[in-house]
């Protein structure tokens, strides 16, 4: 995740940077017509060098689909792998096509086991993006930077980003190992006081596994750092004549690391609550964020200019530090209600396959 995540990132570092000299040099239409340009040359790459995966049309990549579009450029992977394949059991290979339940992403949205660290998440994100929209327009202001210059200021804020996701995962997994350690040995300490047969105890051990413990422990740290970051960039800048640009622009570093690893955090969570629907989960933290980003930079500005900055800020912080309280709802509850809906799922599956066998 932290890998994956960081490739997406390389746009927050070197977009700004590309559209300030654009705009600086040929006025800010051109940053549209660069993007006209780098859109059509990445589609017509994609056309030529993406080949189609999903299994339940070419399996494990040994079947060319009857679409002429999906079989280009296929067919090219399937000459120059390594890979051998075995045609007899591709058909065999071909996973069953889904159906697409468009309003599973609202439903877990909605659910007890998600909202609270959704909205949490959500709320930070859009703080991060406030900070990140009001940094042109206040840096010009309060520093009197040119287009070019302005672009400069964002490296900070993608580096921090990109840096921070990579740690953040190398950290995720460190934690995971140790509580995964500790409750294995727990389990089994456990089982041998206990008369449970090993399929009860197999069966119970994903339920019962503490994964908010393994996966929102950095939360708080992530939640701390963030806040001191945002009030750290609106005070500064509001007094800009008496703190040297080098400070909001290091705050940036810090806003964009925290913020990411938080997100990080949060998504993997996610992906691990909710394992057999991990694209739902996904589409509804990138629902709620999005959302929420959206109603918080159509009013940083208008804001700020009411209050002033620091103070704009401030009530930013003071809305991250209510916000917490999901996190921390959570992490008191959300073990819980995910073994009420694995019994749940458990008891529903038991009486279908009741009525099947009715049936026949």
């Amino acid at each position: 995740m932290g890998i994956f995540q960081a490739g997406l990132l390389v746009p927050v570092a070197i977009g700004p940077v590309i559209g300030g000299a654009l705009a600086g040099s040929f006025g800010w239409r051109a940053i549209f017509w660069f993007l006209t340009i780098y859109s059509g040359v990445f589609l017509l790459l994609l056309l030529l060098l993406l080949p189609e995966t999903l299994r339940s049309i070419v399996a494990n990549g040994s079947r060319l689909p009857s679409n002429p579009m999906g079989k280009y450029p296929l067919f090219i992977y399937q000459k120059v792998t390594d890979t051998k394949w075995d045609a007899v059991s591709a058909e065999k290979q071909l996973s069953a096509r889904k159906h697409i339940d468009l309003a599973r992403p609202f439903r877990i949205l909605f659910s007890k086991q998600a909202a609270p660290i959704i909205v949490f998440l959500a709320i930070y994100y859009a703080i991060w993006q406030m900070s990140i929209t009001a940094m042109s327009t206040l840096f010009e202001e309060s520093y009197g930077l040119s287009e070019t210059q302005i672009g400069l200021t964002f490296i900070a804020n993608g580096a921090g980003s990109m840096i921070g996701t990579l740690v953040t995962g190398k950290i995720l997994d460190l934690d995971y190992r140790r509580i995964k350690s500790k409750y294995e040995t727990r389990s089994t300490e456990s089982s041998l006081n206990n008369s449970h047969d090993i399929s009860r105890e197999t069966a119970q051990y994903d339920d019962h596994f503490p994964l908010e413990q393994a996966r929102l422990r950095l939360v708080p740290i992530f939640s701390l750092l963030q806040c001191i970051s945002i009030i750290l960039f609106g005070w500064t800048v509001q007094y800009s004549d008496h703190v040297h640009i080098a400070v909001p622009i290091v705050s940036t570093f810090i806003t964009g690391w925290t913020a990411i690893s938080t997100q990080s955090v949060i998504m993997t969570y996610l992906v691990d609550a909710f394992s057999d629907r991990t694209a739902a989960a996904s589409a509804s933290l990138n629902l709620a964020r999005c959302f929420f980003a959206a109603g918080g930079t159509s009013v940083v500005m208008p804001l700020s200019n009411s209050v002033g900055v620091g103070w704009a800020f401030t009530i930013c912080v003071a809305v991250q530090i209510i916000a917490l309280s999901g996190a921390a709802v959570q992490w008191r509850y959300g073990g819980t209600w995910r073994r009420q809906a694995e019994e749940k799922k458990r008891e529903q599956a038991a009486e279908d396959e009741r009525k099947k066998h009715m049936l026949v």
